[in-house]
């Protein structure tokens, strides 16, 4: 135990550093805080996408779905890959829109392309709140980890508030530097976490040293771990597609992933950072997953599947590499809850109070701050009270039957000029809210359809309605010439100054550029 708590604390300190040797003397504005100064390169873009990507849970859920049901581990694969290649293809247009009108937040992208405060709003909530099943995760990764650190001797609930102090304590430097401090650790924290987890797996597969696992053991895997759900199981034909297609779709809505691109430095920052970002990724999470099924028989990980990430550590490396296994998941979770507690608390602050009154960016960091904390605390609370769910997956899962009711307005909207606030605002409305009636009854998937699920129920849904109410509605001559002259500024022509903020009835911000300067790409 005191050989973990020690590694885990030099990691700590190490982030701590970081923080300190980085931080500015003076106090960032709110421009600073929420999108770093736009000033960060592809390396920078690469390790903090991965870290706001990859949990700490996917050593526990993700790992303990492959060891337990074996190949279907790889969906999360085939989605984050097409998800984040995607991405390539709307960096020029998101990041130039960024830096022209001074978007902080993809709710604010929306809300300038839709000219409305309430697209704006609805956004910011469906993302704040499609969030927070990872960051419950997250916390419950936190408790397992320390939990292992423990020996078991502190139990779960103690092991749940120990997470808790030391990611609390890590956010007083989110909190006072806000998106520098997460991009300047993420690089060390995500070289940790996945560059250490890739190693050890390749040194495992390869058989090197007493390893409790190999490439051997894949060609003798059982075959109901070679099976996908609905080959020859209650789940229908439908379930894997709706899981990988939720995933494909949402993994572009994630206020996350946007808030990566508003940070980069230029759009060939963003398209380079995706490149490596799929290149790391990939290499990581496949090899995560060979080393799950190769697990997969194994009689210490059968009874505790989620469990098996340490299992595999302790059984290769004894106490020392147990802690470093610990110490990669801590890496992982504090990256990725930092990320989205920090999101969460600007979307809260920039896109919901501050479309309600006029603020200073003094006032919105301070209310951005607050959202942290409770954020935080509430976010704990949960992870107490889902601490038996079986399969930590589905809250995951459920989250991207929300996230996706954001896709209708904003893929239409970044790609295409028809559709206006009227079908935005219904569409959302209307698709999160089935969504989330259906996710509550059927959490998994609802047989009766073929195991389909409920966001892709809602998605239709959604489309259908945002496209009748736009063409109902019709749009003016001068919302026409408004998207033409958002979609002049998208491929890089120039155009008068704004005369409005991120979004209407929002004053124009002080210091907001009026135009962007970038590499020719």
């Amino acid at each position: 135990m005191i050989v973990m708590i020690g590694m885990l604390v030099a990691f700590y300190a190490v982030v701590v550093g970081i923080l300190y040797t980085t931080r500015k003397s003076r106090e960032p504005d709110f421009n600073e805080y929420a999108v770093g100064g736009r000033s960060y390169g592809p390396w920078y873009i690469a390790w903090s996408y991965i870290n706001s990507w990859w949990p700490g849970s996917t050593f526990i859920a993700f790992f303990g779905l492959a060891t337990g049901l074996g190949v279907f581990g790889f969906y999360g694969l085939a989605y984050s890959t097409l998800g984040v290649a995607f991405m390539y293809f709307m960096a020029t247009r998101a990041w130039r829109w960024g830096a022209k009108y001074g978007l902080r937040t993809q709710p604010d992208l929306m809300g300038k392309r839709f000219n409305s405060v309430w697209v704006r709003r609805i956004a910011s909530v469906i993302g704040v709140v499609s969030l927070f099943p990872w960051i419950i995760t997250g916390m419950q990764a936190l408790a397992a980890l320390f939990d292992v650190a423990g020996n078991g001797h502190w139990g779960y609930t103690t092991s749940l508030m120990i997470g808790l102090a030391a990611i609390v304590v890590r956010q007083i430097w989110t909190v006072q530097m806000g998106m520098r401090g997460l991009i300047m650790t993420d690089v060390f924290q995500g070289a940790v976490a996945y560059g250490g987890a890739s190693l050890i797996c390749v040194l495992m597969l390869a058989g090197i040293g007493d390893t409790p696992v190999s490439f051997g053991d894949l060609g003798h895997v059982a075959q109901q771990y070679l099976r996908v759900p609905g080959d020859g199981d209650a789940y229908g034909p439908w379930y894997v597609f709706s899981l990988v297609l939720t995933g494909v779709v949402g993994s572009l809505c994630w206020p996350t992933s946007f808030q990566r691109i508003y940070t980069a430095s230029s759009v060939r920052s963003v398209k380079k950072g995706t490149l490596i970002t799929i290149f790391i990724s990939g290499i990581f999470y496949t090899l995560l997953m060979l080393v799950g099924i190769a697990a997969a028989g194994m009689a210490g990980i059968i009874e505790a599947p989620q469990d098996g990430w340490f299992t595999l550590m302790n059984d290769y490396g004894g106490t020392w590499l147990l802690g470093l296994g610990v110490v990669i998941v801590f890496a992982a979770s504090m990256g990725h809850i930092d990320g989205s507690v920090q999101v969460s608390g600007l979307q809260i602050a920039n896109d919901l109070f501050g479309t309600t009154t006029r603020m200073t960016d003094r006032q919105l960091t301070y209310v951005s701050k607050i959202c942290m904390v409770l954020a935080m605390v509430l976010a704990a609370v949960l992870a107490f009270a889902t601490k038996d769910m079986e399969r930590m997956q589905l809250l995951a899962q459920m989250s991207y039957q929300g996230i996706v009711q954001l896709s209708v307005p904003l893929f239409l909207g970044i790609f295409w000029r028809g559709g206006n606030k009227y079908g935005a605002i219904s569409g959302m409305l209307v698709g999160f809210v089935i969504a989330a009636a259906l996710t509550w009854i059927y959490p998994d998937d609802i047989p009766a359809l073929g195991s389909i699920t409920g966001g892709i129920i809602g998605l239709i849904v959604n489309l259908v309605v945002f496209l009748v109410v736009s063409a109902v509605t019709g749009r003016t001559e001068a919302d026409r010439a408004r998207v033409e002259e958002f979609f002049a500024v998208a491929r890089g022509e120039r155009t008068p100054p704004p005369v409005a903020g991120s979004a209407a009835g929002t004053p124009a911000r002080a210091g907001a550029p009026v135009a962007a300067a970038e590499p020719t790409v």
